[in-house]
């Protein structure tokens, strides 16, 4: 545990209208006395305060103060609140009397580490809320906060409290055998390992939907030379990303741009058309385009509405592609027969892209919305997960009694790890509540 008192600004820097400081620590509340020259408010109610250096004796800001004593604040600790105004002035001469009281600036992440020291929050619930601080669109938002809820950490707390258990069987069966115990007990395991390591490979096989929504969704347009591939990137964003022209091999690089489809974030790529490279640096840029495909989410397969279909095109035709077929505003134009269904859209004019948009959101919901179990949003999780199943895995071909309760041991604590909540204790409590031993 921390001893030291610290301080950092909570809201955004810069010109503002209200400016937030947030000072945590054993001597927060004297601070505050300090500060305002009286005795402190009563927690969690805001009081109009004349805020004054301790060391000069100048009034730096009239501001609402409030404060929070442990151990019901974020932190555990006591916390105080300055809401001062915005300007940087003000923000100066703050700054200059806290450290001048022996405070010190928070590093990096202080306030959540500290709240995680004090039991406020488990490390899935303080990577969440870094993950709602970074969230720009509504599905990552809504991922963020359920997270912060608890409710990762809630499964994987249940699934080690059951592990806890079955490990506490085990050891009872090896070290207490005169003790006046039921039979069977490592039979009696055996199930619930099996049903864990089962509820594991299910939870792991998501395709990475927790982690694609906090990173983006990743989706390729793919076609030929001139297929418009450019343009309808740029229809999609609403804005000129890429460079649109009638010279085949414009595009010779992957040209990204960030959105926000039906709440969902998705990084749209543009690639090098399909066809036979005239150069070196045209056949790089159809590699990368390749790569891409192999590696997305989606992909946007786009025909030219005046041409035959483009074999190099239909054959990336797979469960996440959507056909597009461009250029449906000209004359005499005839979809081609590609035999799957394929979206008639104009990048030109607009038309059909709000089909195509609707399509994509469609098919993005399908695959990545929230269902059931709340889902992993890290690869720390993932790994460690992982090694937990191969730990359980482990233990269901372990020879003898004793190697088993280490692999159950080593599965323990690789629940315990992605949580923080590793302790040797839950074990021995278990044991003594479930066997009585030594009554």
């Amino acid at each position: 545990m921390r001893a030291d008192t610290i301080f950092a600004l909570a809201s955004a820097p810069g010109r503002a209208g209200v400016q937030v400081i947030r000072i945590s620590g054993p001597d927060a509340g004297a601070v505050l006395s300090r500060l305002m020259g009286r005795s402190l408010p009563p927690p969690r109610h805001a009081a109009l305060a004349g805020l004054r250096d301790p060391v000069t004796g100048e009034l730096f800001d009239k501001a609402l103060v409030l404060s929070f004593p442990a151990p019901g604040s974020f932190t555990g600790e006591d916390v105080v609140e300055l809401h001062l105004h915005g300007g940087r002035a003000v923000l100066s001469a703050a700054t200059q009397a806290l450290t001048g009281l022996g405070l010190r600036v928070a590093e990096p992440g202080e306030f959540s580490r500290r709240a995680f020291e004090h039991g406020k929050l488990d490390l899935t619930e303080a990577e969440a809320i870094a993950d709602l601080v970074d969230a720009e669109t509504a599905a990552q938002r809504r991922q963020a906060l359920r997270q912060m809820e608890g409710a990762l950490g809630q499964l994987y707390d249940g699934w080690r409290h059951r592990l806890t258990r079955a490990l506490a069987h085990l050891e009872a069966d090896i070290d207490f055998p005169d003790e006046d115990l039921p039979g069977g007990l490592s039979d009696a395991v055996r199930p619930v390992v099996v049903g864990l390591a089962a509820e594991l490979s299910a939870h792991l096989a998501d395709q990475g939907r927790g982690e694609r929504l906090r990173d983006g969704i990743s989706i390729t347009i793919l076609g030929a030379p001139n297929a418009g591939k450019s343009s309808l990137l740029n229809a999609i964003a609403r804005r000129d990303v890429a460079i649109v022209s009638n010279q085949a091999g414009t595009t010779r690089d992957v040209i990204e741009v960030q959105l926000d489809l039906g709440g969902y974030p998705v990084l749209l790529a543009d690639t090098a058309g399909l066809r036979d490279a005239a150069d070196q640096v045209e056949t790089e840029g159809i590699r990368r385009a390749l790569d891409r495909a192999a590696n997305a989410d989606l992909k946007l397969l786009v025909f030219d509405g005046g041409e035959l279909p483009d074999p190099a095109t239909l054959a990336l035709a797979d469960d996440d592609a959507i056909l597009v077929m461009n250029k449906a505003d000209l004359a005499g134009v005839v979809a081609p027969l590609v035999g799957r269904p394929i979206l008639p859209i104009s990048a030109r004019t607009g038309d059909g892209v709000p089909a195509l948009l609707s399509a994509l959101e469609q098919a993005i919901a399908a695959r990545y919305a929230p269902s059931g179990a709340p889902a992993l949003t890290r690869a720390r999780h993932r790994s460690a997960l992982e090694e937990c199943r191969e730990n359980l895995h482990r233990a269901l071909q372990a020879p003898l009694p004793e190697l088993a309760a280490e692999d159950v041991r080593l599965a323990v604590r690789a629940l315990g790890r992605i949580t923080g909540r590793v302790d040797v204790e839950d074990l021995l409590d278990v044991i003594f509540r479930d066997f009585c031993i030594g009554k």
